[in-house]
Order: structure tokens, then C-alpha cells, then sequence
């Protein structure tokens, strides 16, 4: 994982070794990186960095996948990490609504329903990896809007 700093940042930093659900893992390292950027950070800030953490994370996916010859390794999990950086951006404040996030989030990114089986299955390079993810967040935060929505 350390021959390459693209391997570490694919793996999040060791979370896709994980030896069972390593996407679970890496979507779990997402909590304390949005915890430091909103401590240190404003929104400006925290949508830039999230920009450039996408980029990064093509640049390191395709690195990595052609090393291991696998397009979208199970163990390249910063998809996952930057994805819910994403949906915990805005998502409602408290517990309870993180948590709904990262089941919404773990099941549309599992399940993939259409268009991310398409995307996942047509797009084999660091871009596709990461953009799959995108798609399962906004569905996450579709939900999450309609359910803040009936219960407000």
C-alpha cells in the first residue's frame, strides 16, 4: 500500500484493508475528516477542499487500479471516504441524522440501484471509481431531504 502515495490515498490511509467490508471502513473515515474541517474550516472552504479531494482521488484510483490491475479494487475505498465528506455536508445536524445518512449511504452504495450499476459496470478508470459514489450520496441526500421534509 506504501510503494505509491496514490495507494495510500485510495486505501484511505489503510481502511480498505479492512478484511471485511472495507467500503463500510472507508466510509467511517469520513466522520473525523468532516469533524477537523468544519472545526477549522468555514463552507467555502470545506466545498473547495471537497473538489480537490475528488480530484485527487481519480488521479489515485487510476494509479492504483492499473497497479493492481483492477479497475475498481474492493480495497480502493476513498470513493466511499470523499462521497460521504459530501452527503455529512449537508446533512441535518445530530446523531440521529448522521447515522440515517451512513445506512442510506452504505445501501445505495451497495446495491447500486440504476443509473450506478450503469456508471459503476461502463466507467473503468479513477474517474468512474469515484463518481458511482456521487450518485449513491445524492440519492442518500434525496431521502434525507424528503424525510426532513415530513418530519419537519
Amino acid at each position: 500500500m506504501y510503494a505509491h502515495p496514490a495507494h495510500a490515498i485510495a486505501f484511505s490511509g489503510g481502511a480498505g484493508l479492512a478484511p471485511f467490508a472495507p467500503g463500510t471502513f472507508g466510509t467511517l473515515v469520513a466522520f473525523p475528516l468532516f469533524a477537523l474541517l468544519t472545526l477549522y474550516t468555514g463552507p467555502v472552504t470545506q466545498v473547495a477542499v471537497f473538489v480537490l479531494l475528488f480530484a485527487i482521488g481519480v488521479w489515485a484510483c487510476q494509479v492504483t487500479g492499473r497497479a493492481l490491475g483492477v479497475a475498481d479494487h474492493g480495497g480502493m475505498v476513498w470513493d466511499e471516504t470523499v462521497a460521504f465528506l459530501m452527503v455529512l455536508f449537508f446533512t441535518p445536524a445530530g446523531w440521529a441524522w448522521q447515522l440515517a445518512a451512513f445506512v442510506l449511504f452504505r445501501f445505495f452504495d451497495i446495491v447500486k440501484p440504476p443509473p450506478i450499476r450503469h456508471f459503476d459496470r461502463t466507467l473503468k478508470n479513477g474517474f468512474g471509481v469515484m463518481f458511482d459514489d456521487l450518485i449513491a450520496a445524492g440519492y442518500t441526500l434525496l431521502v434525507l431531504a424528503c424525510a426532513k421534509t415530513v418530519i419537519d
